[in-house]
């Protein structure tokens, strides 16, 4: 097979000049094709000037990022049925050089590798405590994992075995494809090189708020749809989001309200002694941090603020049980 057999997937939805370096940054000699979520800027007008084959979608169906994939890969597929090999990137993404020479010589070297993914990092983390952490997110061991991010280089039958991304997820649709692959045998690899260059662009606690906002109906849909066959760190993961997000503070008002006609002071004094597992909780991934080699300020805030998401992560789970109690359609929820 050669390098031709790799065709590339854009989706991206108001990302001006984001989706410029990111058509640029992709070699000529790869087809390409752009999916567009209801962008009113000039995103669509730039994707037909650089060639790339683009797709509108309809919003009465309403956007997700894995309905766009779906529409790209289908869409590359149908113009070049010898594709082997997908590479998706989100259109705030720019590819770093080499990228697509080294993640073709991984896939090949393993017939079950089913996707690829490298090191995706921040552009400008130094703007914000936000843009840091996720840089920090996104550094995740090398190796056999189980879940990818946005941007990952795909075999073709494996994303035919899948029948690919969820469309209905409004987020976690990559975890959820891994799952789905790993149960025809399929394996997901991260390796050692440069991948991409994200533009988060989180300048204010409300975005991020947002974004884990959207972490967390993550968590629970994924939870929800695959129920004990879910991946095993996601469920942790929503299990620590309910258990310091809701469980903690409603036992904390719980108590309060409890012990008030009784003695003022009791309930004061178990109020503090539950908000000090706030403490010693955030004093714990610190020092966690700390030990992974991150210097004290960012282990610090990131301590803090990691556990202060907790609440926008519930936030987040609510929303989704409630959607899915009353058969409500699912929205967006984006930060940008």
């Amino acid at each position: 097979m050669s390098l031709d057999r790799i065709g590339v997937v854009v989706i991206g939805r108001n990302e001006g000049e984001r989706l410029k370096r990111c058509l640029r940054s992709i070699p000529s000699k790869y087809q390409v094709v752009y999916v567009d979520s209801g962008s009113i800027d000039d995103s669509v007008e730039f994707a037909h000037s650089t060639g790339a084959i683009v797709v509108e979608l309809d919003d009465r169906l309403g956007f997700t990022a894995a309905r766009a994939r779906n529409a790209g890969w289908r869409r590359l597929l149908d113009q070049d049925p010898d594709t082997s090999f997908v590479q998706f990137i989100d259109g705030d993404c720019e590819v770093a050089a080499g990228w697509f020479c080294k993640a073709l010589s991984a896939i090949r070297s393993d017939d079950h590798l089913a996707i690829v993914f490298g090191r995706r990092r921040e552009r400008f983390p130094e703007r914000s405590i936000y843009n840091k952490l996720c840089d920090d997110e996104w550094d995740v061991p090398v190796g056999i994992v189980s879940e990818c991010g946005g941007d990952a280089l795909i075999r073709a039958t494996a994303l035919r075995d899948a029948d690919g991304y969820s469309d209905d997820l409004i987020a976690g649709e990559e975890p959820d494809l891994c799952l789905r692959l790993s149960r025809f045998g399929w394996h997901v690899r991260r390796i050692d090189a440069e991948m991409t260059l994200h533009d988060a662009n989180i300048l204010q606690f409300s975005n991020w708020w947002k974004r884990a906002k959207r972490a967390g109906f993550a968590y629970a849909a994924h939870v929800s749809h695959h129920g004990a066959q879910s991946l095993p760190n996601w469920r942790r993961a929503l299990m620590s989001i309910v258990f310091w997000g809701l469980a903690l503070p409603s036992s904390i008002l719980v108590v309060a309200a409890a012990s008030a006609p009784l003695a003022s002071d009791v309930a004061g004094i178990l109020m503090a002694a539950l908000t000090v597992l706030y403490l010693i909780q955030a004093a714990r991934i610190t020092w966690r941090k700390r030990c992974s080699g991150q210097p004290w300020g960012f282990s610090v805030t990131y301590g803090g603020l990691l556990l202060i998401g907790k609440f926008a992560q519930v936030s987040g789970v609510l929303r989704h049980w409630s959607e899915r109690l009353f058969r409500r359609r699912q929205s967006l929820i984006e930060y940008k």
